[in-house]
């Protein structure tokens, strides 16, 4: 099971969100979208839209540059693996608790409010509670992670996700031993990346970044010259 859940699972769910996001965009592309509710309610939206943001990007692009950025590059800089341990536990729990929060705040006016509640989809729930647990997941292993600091536990992650990369036959080996809770964490992760192409996940690949050196002013229709 352990060579299964973290040796052959990742490759099933990269593949599914690479391909799967390539045929939603292809086939579907009107329905890639965030498919915002924000004139039903949109205060509650903006505070539980902006912590949840800031917090789960901060804590995604962290632990995508934290695990495959290999040990060495931090060893050049003069960075031990404990205090990287430290400083990745220390940002995650902060930002993570951001991010909860924030999901929390949605979920709320997701499920009591009944315009949202009726404009909502099946998926769009059940992905948004998928991600409040994560979060937990991640939180709960704040504690854990905290406590092998003197074992530099963050190597044997990092090794695993260099060795999926690298498609390293044993990789699942380098987290054989470590705690239930990681092991939890990791896979529904994993099963959250399956689900992203289905899910309005999909609008994180295509954020407006464009829009930041955009013209001030946006032409609609020209002026016709008048006779």
């Amino acid at each position: 099971m352990n060579q299964f859940f973290f040796g052959t699972y990742p490759y099933i769910a990269l593949t599914v969100l690479l391909i799967g996001s390539i045929a939603r965009y292809e086939r579907d592309p009107y329905t890639w979208k965030s498919s915002s509710s924000q004139l039903l309610r949109r205060k509650q939206l903006m505070w539980g839209s902006i912590l949840f943001h800031v917090g789960v990007l901060v804590v995604f692009f962290g632990h995508l540059f934290g695990l495959l950025i290999p040990i060495q590059v931090y060893e050049f800089f003069g960075i031990e693996a404990q205090a990287k341990q430290l400083l990745a536990a220390t940002a995650g729990g902060i930002f993570g608790t951001m991010a909860i929060i924030g999901a929390l705040i949605l979920a709320h006016r997701r499920l009591m409010d009944p315009r949202v509640r009726a404009n909502s989809s099946f998926a769009d729930t059940g992905i948004l509670l998928l991600l409040i647990a994560q979060l937990a997941l991640g939180l709960i292993s704040v504690p854990y992670s905290l406590s092998e600091l003197s074992s530099g536990g963050v190597i044997k992650f990092m090794a695993w996700a260099n060795g999926i990369f690298t498609f390293d036959p044993n990789a699942a080996s380098h987290i054989q031993d470590v705690a239930l809770i990681f092991k939890l964490h990791i896979v529904l992760g994993l099963t959250i990346f399956i689900l992203f192409p289905f899910t309005r996940l999909v609008h994180m690949i295509s954020a407006p970044v464009r829009y930041i050196w955009r013209p001030g002013y946006q032409i609609v229709r020209t002026r016709r010259k008048k006779a």
